[in-house]
């Protein structure tokens, strides 16, 4: 079960690197719909505000994979990192909404099985 949480956690800090890369405009005007909102239109950040919350995103993606690798290498200290990645990005995704629905979703079942793996000895 570790092994798939840490290829899921991999998968998912993949996809926060999409926000990253939208939010500092790295692809085509055609690829990727820039956006200066948040909480569905209803506050403006602005070009600046909108890279800083990108940033935000890049940061949440890289330590998914650190915590991804940590789970494959059974490290001490995977399951605190990967257990706050995943509060992190469930509050980034609520932020988000509606176009980072999937992300909830995910977000939630990698909690719940941080949370179940841990109490029952699986991870």
């Amino acid at each position: 079960m570790r092994i798939a949480l840490a290829f899921l956690m991999t998968l998912h800090g993949m996809a926060h690197l999409v926000s990253f890369v939208e939010a500092w405009r790295l692809i085509p005007q055609g690829g990727f719909p820039y956006k200066t909102t948040i909480l569905a239109g209803r506050v403006d950040l602005g070009d600046s505000g909108t890279r800083a919350v990108g940033v935000i995103w890049l940061v949440v993606a890289v330590a998914f994979m650190l915590a991804a690798a940590g789970a494959v290498v059974d490290a001490a200290w995977w399951m605190p990192v990967a257990l706050g990645m995943a509060a992190s990005s469930l509050l980034l995704s609520l932020v988000e909404l509606p176009q980072a629905k999937p992300g909830l979703a995910i977000n939630i079942a990698i909690i719940a099985a941080l949370v179940v793996g841990g109490r029952f000895g699986w991870l």
